[in-house]
């Protein structure tokens, strides 16, 4: 029941009503011990084959996005038209699987320090977070 306290809280300070389904969100979102990368998507069919659970597109959507603007959540970019959400909001860098489409956490500890030699006149660096793309191997499996 407390978890159920928190999502509500959660919601309203993202300028959200609490729903039924909105904290069926909440619930696969964030009830878990680990991390969690999706995409829209991926969390529509989630909540359909786990929660058995008819969600609208639509407000997946927007209620990831709300939770994105709010730091909730961290959305990563992969290409022009696909992106990943992760539940882990904090520095970090990430693999991402060309073959299987799977985003996966990258340790601090398996990368040395990123030096940045160039800087935008005007700005400052906020976060270095590297995406580091891998697939098979294909020559080596000849």
């Amino acid at each position: 029941m407390t978890k159920n306290v928190d999502f509500i809280d959660k919601l309203r300070k993202s300028g959200l009503r609490p729903t039924r389904q909105r904290l069926k969100i909440c619930e696969v979102l964030f009830d878990r011990e680990n991390t969690f990368h999706f995409t829209i998507n991926d969390l529509t069919k989630i909540i359909s084959e786990k929660l058995s659970e008819k969600i609208s597109l639509a407000t997946v959507y927007n209620t990831v996005h709300a939770f994105k603007n709010k730091g909730y959540l961290k959305e990563i970019s992969i290409n022009s038209d696909k992106s990943y959400f992760d539940t882990n909001t904090t520095v970090h860098h990430h693999f991402f699987d060309e073959d299987t489409n799977e985003l996966i956490d990258c340790d601090e500890s398996d990368l040395e320090q990123v030096k940045i030699k160039k800087n935008i006149t005007g700005k400052k660096i906020n976060s270095v977070e590297v995406l580091i793309k891998v697939a098979s191997d294909y020559q080596t499996q000849k």
